[in-house]
């Protein structure tokens, strides 16, 4: 049982000669009429772990509301209060210049919109992190070269929609031992797993699951069960993986410095008063050579 510690994350690094965007450009897209916050949540998480760049392609309205919230984000504004169909060709045409795709915060799921999160994911081929909704849009079949990071009920969505059996599914879901619940993970997605993706199922412990490894994670706290936490956690893998090009290691990274963050956060707020947002502002106070009492 392999748990992650603080020798274990390899944060990118900057070349004292590297120019803009030599550190990662992410190109996110998420966001509704009824969800603002996410997208520009993970947005910032991603420029905060030292990528140079964060892009956001969004319903206008949210667009509007990042530009008010930040100056940092850059944001493409696409008609109408949810993403359609059509919407695709914005991002197919914006990815070429773009590291990773991060793609699911906020964006939630009415049929047209998962629709274009089937296609867009299914179709771009670079490096993606996709999150919540854009989860519980596609099956096993729809990704490659991706870090897909679920709670469970999303899991749950996301093995429904790839014909696993809902048996299976419940044994999974019921099962307590953390080993034997990953092993039977990494059992029935095999093939996804064997198309270049990584599997982050977040939780008490997080499990990370590859094609040939298993991880766990113990950092972080109840708190986190607040809303924001897990797009903090998206935004800082797609940050990560922009700069390093290495999936396994930028989810490793991700969830151990998202629960870190929330670790100290408790301690600094004396209980569970901080919020996602608190967590995004924490990041840049994160040094690795700094022994904090919380590192394990």
């Amino acid at each position: 049982m392999q748990f992650i510690s603080k020798s274990v994350v390899r944060i990118p690094k900057r070349e004292k000669n590297s120019h803009k965007g030599d550190n990662g450009l992410v190109l996110a897209v998420g966001g509704s009429k009824d969800y603002v916050g996410a997208i520009t949540l993970a947005g910032l998480a991603a420029l905060r772990s030292g990528a140079d760049l964060v892009k956001v392609i969004a319903p206008e309205k949210v667009s509007w509301a990042i530009n008010a919230y930040s100056h940092d984000l850059i944001t493409i504004k696409v008609e109408g209060d949810y993403f359609k169909l059509k919407d695709f060709e914005i991002v197919k045409k914006n990815i070429e210049k773009y590291d990773v795709l991060l793609i699911g915060n906020g964006i939630g799921l009415q049929n047209e919109t998962k629709k274009f999160c089937r296609k867009t994911i299914h179709e771009i081929k670079r490096f993606k992190v996709i999150d919540a909704d854009a989860i519980k849009s596609i099956s096993m079949e729809d990704a490659e070269n991706s870090v897909i990071t679920p709670h469970s009920k999303e899991l749950e969505y996301f093995l429904l929609n790839s014909k696993i059996n809902k048996i299976i599914i419940k044994r999974i879901n019921r099962e307590k031992n953390i080993i034997k619940k990953s092993k039977l993970i990494k059992k029935i997605t095999k093939k996804f797993l064997e198309k270049n993706n990584i599997i982050l199922l977040k939780g008490k412990i997080d499990i990370l699951i590859s094609k040939n490894k298993i991880f766990y994670n113990k950092t972080g706290n109840e708190g986190m069960t607040k809303g924001g936490t897990g797009d903090v956690l998206a935004g800082l893998c797609a940050g990560f993986l922009a700069q390093s090009r290495d999936l396994l290691q930028s989810a490793i990274n991700a969830a151990y410095i998202n629960g870190l963050i929330g670790d100290i956060l408790v301690k600094k707020k004396k209980g569970f008063s901080y919020l996602a947002s608190d967590m995004v502002g924490e990041i840049k106070r994160i040094n690795l050579k700094k022994k904090h009492p919380n590192l394990r």
